[in-house]
């Protein structure tokens, strides 16, 4: 029986975006510069394919200081900490090296400049997530509200609406983050924005070439890790672009083969912390199975790139 056609749309960008990859980097210096173990503050980037990879390297990853010996270097992750986290990093003398994502370090450098000029900071991001404890930890309590939907704006009460700005997260939707913007601008007229928007090139750019790929597909893979956000806002984009089927996926394995049958495109792209190889692995998958053709869909270039921190680039140089 021949192996009915099927064309994969693979988006780019896709995949790693520079502040992951600066942080993977920065995981693997420390190993060959102080060898293992190396202890990281949280899971490095959000996927647990690389998670894996690195701890079978001498990786060890924890979810506070209090799990590492003070003798061993430690390595804050992408998604940055809050400024309790150094401090006490530190106050007992650890050697550590901080991964944050320099995009996200520049949105804690905004939020701590508008704390300085007084005014009171509305972040909008997603509860509990990584990097929003890590920007809202930047500033004192009560100094950050955090507004996650539309309903929210209309809900948090502030100190002076004449002095008030809004920081994002740089992973959310470009388009449910606009609308909140709106309610903001609406209901406090002097708000202060970034001069820049927060959400970072990677996440927009990903964002984009989904929507320029989903007209021509009948489903869309999304290869990421379930607690990353840039890879949820992703299946969501799809859906609303008008995907009838838009899923995450961690692997190969995840793919639910009975809901994609019948379709004649499908289309694949990957959150900023799923690597390539995940990507062949899904292509391959599906190349087992029907008369694959690879089509790529393009819709910006990225050359960004981040130095590692200068105590790694000065060991190894």
């Amino acid at each position: 029986m021949m192996a009915a056609p099927l064309t994969l749309y693979l988006a780019a960008p896709r995949g790693f975006c520079a502040g992951v990859d600066r942080a993977i980097q920065i995981v693997e210096m420390a190993l060959e510069k102080w060898g293992a173990p190396v202890y990281v503050r949280h899971e490095i980037v959000h996927n647990r394919y690389v998670v894996d990879g690195l701890r079978a390297k001498g990786a060890v990853f924890v979810e506070e200081l209090d799990e590492c010996p003070p003798d061993r270097p430690v390595i804050f992750s992408a998604h940055g900490v809050p400024k309790a986290v150094p401090a006490e990093a530190q106050r007992r003398n650890m050697l550590h090296v901080d991964a944050t994502c320099p995009l996200v370090t520049k949105v804690h450098i905004e939020a701590a400049r508008h704390h300085e000029q007084g005014r009171q900071m509305v972040m909008i991001g997603h509860a509990g997530h990584p990097e929003t404890l890590g920007t809202m930890g930047q500033l004192p309590e009560g100094e950050v509200l955090l507004v996650e939907t539309v309903q929210d704006v209309a809900r948090i009460e502030v100190r002076d609406p004449g002095k008030l700005a809004f920081i994002t997260q740089t992973t959310l939707s470009v388009d449910d983050t606009a609308e909140i913007v709106a309610a903001l601008r609406a209901r406090f007229p002097a708000i202060i924005g970034p001069h820049k928007e927060d959400i970072c090139y990677a996440t927009t750019n990903r964002q984009e070439a989904v929507k320029a790929m989903s007209p021509r597909i009948d489903a869309l893979l999304v290869i990421g890790a379930p607690n990353s956000s840039n890879s949820k806002r992703l299946v969501e984009v799809g859906a609303r672009a008008g995907c009838a089927y838009a899923q995450l996926i961690q692997r190969a394995a995840d793919i639910d083969w009975r809901a994609i049958d019948g379709a004649r495109a499908v289309g694949i792209t990957a959150g900023a912390s799923a690597p390539e190889e995940l990507v062949r692995e899904v292509t391959d998958a599906f190349a087992a199975r029907y008369d694959v053709t690879l089509e790529q869909v393009e819709t910006a270039q990225e050359n960004v790139e981040f130095k590692v921190p200068r105590i790694l680039r000065e060991a190894t140089a």
